[in-house]
């Protein structure tokens, strides 16, 4: 009876002292395999979703003019339209793997004009003297009588024509222009986008265009809606929560405006052709509507 009480105090005693081990070792057990599951799904950023934004950047346009005066060609100007842009973007982007694929809409305002100018020089003729008439013939020489009726009437002269010179200004400004594009670009890291764009371009170019000649002046100013291509690329890279920001540079041809000035005697008429090309670096941040992570397992 006394071995049976010595081997439950003994019993009781070692339950007494694996029970608190065991339970320690299945708490770490447990949280050890948590951190193993969490290391499985850690969250990937995705770029899926529709996005809006803001952007502001400079642009670095020209404008290439050819003359025709007369139906004959003058010359050539070329003039720098440079000025600051900022606007609005918005767009979609879908994910597959790391490939992103997209379209972007913007509108922007700008600053941007530029302005030449072309002399026409057109130099004068010298007139022609004319001759003295003969008022008769003297019949025994000089200081004899006259015979009536035998007179040559003189020639008059031509006179010559003055100089010419014409000024003519030349002005284009772009106030505002918007794009259509697609995007396609891949993720080399993450929370990162390189992309690479391009579509349809299109915009406001109006023209201010005027001759002067001997202080009378004509002008003519003009609107016109063109529609071009752009193409570009930039990287985007994510900040917090929806919210990214990029770095973009577009190029853009807006194609060719015509105009034509009646002009001034003898310079006239004063056809144009002006060329408008830009090329944009821009800055912008985005927001997107979307699911931010997804899980990688």
């Amino acid at each position: 009876m006394k071995q049976l009480q010595l081997v439950s105090v003994v019993l009781f005693a070692l339950f007494g002292l694996i029970s608190p081990a065991a339970a320690e070792g299945a708490a770490k057990q447990t949280a050890s395999a948590y951190s193993a599951y969490n290391a499985l799904v850690t969250p990937v950023y995705n770029w899926t979703g529709f996005y809006v934004g803001a952007n502001l950047g400079w642009s670095f346009g020209r404008s290439t003019t050819d003359y025709t005066i007369a139906g004959l060609p003058f010359g050539s100007t070329s003039q720098k339209m440079d000025g600051i842009l900022g606007g609005l973007q918005a767009g979609y982007n879908w994910q597959n793997g790391r490939g992103v694929f997209g379209l972007e809409a913007d509108i922007q305002a700008t600053g941007q004009k530029g302005s030449s100018s072309l002399t026409d020089f057109i130099p004068g003729t010298p007139g022609t003297p004319g001759t003295p008439g003969i008022p008769c013939i003297f019949e025994d020489g000089p200081n004899t009588p006259c015979i009536p009726g035998t007179g040559i009437p003189g020639t008059p002269g031509t006179p010559g024509t003055p100089s010419i010179t014409g000024l003519i200004d030349y002005q284009n400004k772009l106030p505002w222009f918007g794009t259509f594009r697609g995007r396609i670009g891949f993720t080399p890291a993450e929370r990162w986008l390189v992309y690479a764009t391009g579509g349809l371009a299109y915009g406001e170019v109006d023209t201010v265009e005027s001759l002067t000649v001997g202080g009378t002046s004509v002008a003519l100013s003009t609107s016109a809606i063109r529609l071009g291509w752009t193409v570009g690329g930039g990287v985007e890279a994510a900040i917090r929560d929806g919210w990214t920001a990029k770095l973009e540079y577009l190029y853009i041809d807006f194609g060719s405006v015509t105009d034509a000035l009646v002009g001034i005697a003898p310079i006239t008429p004063i056809a144009t052709r002006s060329h408008v090309t830009d090329n944009i670096v821009r800055v912008g941040v985005n927001y997107r509507w979307s699911s931010s992570a997804v899980a990688r397992y």
